[in-house]
């Protein structure tokens, strides 16, 4: 799932059509614009204790269980089978292509409409995986999965999962970053596969929002299968924002608009990622013994960034002075309360209320590793990768604007 927060405007649509949108900017109103979609039964939340807490930050590059080395990691690249889910998705399609350039042999599972809102047919997919072998599927039926790749006829070394939740929303986040993700794994270890790398988030160290509860539950299951199993393994990443999702302003500002920021524009910061140097990172731990039965936080190079300093970098690219609108952060706490109480009358306004507490989570909790001693987020322990930076992404985005930078059926921009 990628979210941006850094903006004037937040809006959050699912594919039934339900958003939640809120305005802010020196020229318009503050407004909310709920459109319901089909009630269903309300899950019960998790309680979230300073116990808990410490429970999940804790989880962080520990190394759960020891297994004897797979043999499939002392064979070249070329003899080695590695099935992707999630291939289609904004960093799938990167790893993909890293996988494919490394020489492996890649198996990609796709939806036969793939894309944002299925706007890919069968033929674009194919071209976006070209190299890879294309089985079109779907992984939230594991009986359809599991038939499509027995008729593929093929054997597994490794699978890697890329899917998220295409909205953040209550049901959207189960049936993807939980079952979906769930099914790849039962079918993947029936093929063969005796290692799983998961793409996760750095967010579920602090667990508030159902996607964070519904990712940490398939990893607490992916551990246990390796616990259970010494010849099975897996590598959990768990990365920082994306470049995309910091990027929404820039045209904004570029057209002569204020920066938006929340607070003071300090309350986070993050170490951002580039999508070819997750991907390169995703890949590595397909055959390293270093990163075998770990969650492994990353996040990019360089110092970690708040919003004020996104802002102050894109202005002095533009070479213009810098403007700031700031937003209190109470107007995200008002719209939340707000919700919470419709939803009670109105159970179909769920995943609009999800989406404000999604929205009120990422203006205000940063995207680095909670040190589970201090209860902090810690910037200098959070594990820097690979050589793209957040200047020379916002430089490229001023020259070409965000074609292919596009956020899906979830927007905070």
């Amino acid at each position: 799932m990628s979210l941006c927060y850094t903006s004037n405007f937040i809006s959050l649509h699912s594919p039934k059509h339900q958003s939640l949108s809120l305005t802010f900017s020196p020229e318009s109103p503050h407004f909310i614009n709920l459109f319901p979609g089909k009630p269903r039964k309300p899950r019960d939340p998790i309680k979230f204790t300073t116990e808990r807490f410490k429970l999940f930050a804790s989880l962080t590059q520990s190394q759960t269980v020891e297994t004897t080395p797979s043999t499939f990691r002392s064979k070249s690249p070329k003899d080695v089978s590695v099935l992707v889910v999630g291939s289609t998705g904004y960093i799938g399609k990167f790893v993909v292509r890293e996988l494919v350039k490394r020489g492996f042999n890649v198996t990609a599972i796709a939806r036969e409409r793939s894309g944002i809102k299925g706007s890919g047919d069968k033929d674009q997919t194919l071209a976006q995986l070209r190299g890879a072998n294309v089985c079109f599927s779907d992984v939230t039926n594991l009986d359809a999965l599991e038939g499509s790749l027995n008729s593929f006829g093929s054997s597994f070394d490794v699978v890697v999962s890329c899917l998220a939740s295409r909205n953040g929303g209550v049901k959207d986040s189960w049936k993807i970053d939980y079952e979906a993700t769930r099914n790849s794994l039962v079918a993947g270890r029936k093929l063969g596969a005796s290692h799983f790398v998961l793409l996760s988030a750095i967010c579920v160290q602090k667990p508030l929002l159902e996607f964070q509860r519904a990712k940490l539950k398939f990893e607490a299951e992916l551990m246990r299968e390796a616990e259970e199993d010494g010849g099975f393994s897996y590598s959990i990443v768990r990365p920082t924002a994306f470049f995309k999702s910091l990027g929404g302003q820039v045209e904004l500002v570029k057209d002569g608009k204020p920066y938006v920021m929340f607070g003071d524009g300090r309350l986070c910061a993050c170490k951002p990622i580039s999508e070819a140097d997750l991907a390169s990172f995703i890949v590595d731990c397909v055959m390293s013994e270093e990163k075998v039965n770990k969650v492994l936080p990353i996040g990019g190079p360089g110092k970690a960034l708040t919003p004020l300093e996104q802002g102050e970098m894109l202005f002095r690219l533009l070479g213009k002075e810098p403007k700031f609108f700031k937003v209190p952060i109470g107007i995200m706490d008002f719209a939340i309360g707000v919700l919470d109480f419709l939803v009670k009358i109105f159970p179909s306004l769920e995943d609009a209320a999800e989406f404000g507490k999604i929205g009120r989570y990422y203006a205000a909790e940063s995207m680095l590793l909670l040190d589970p001693e201090t209860g902090e987020y810690s910037a200098e322990k959070t594990p820097s990768y690979g050589n793209d930076t957040l200047e020379e992404f916002f430089a490229r985005v001023l020259r070409e604007g965000m074609a292919g930078q596009e956020l899906g059926e979830q927007t905070i921009i």
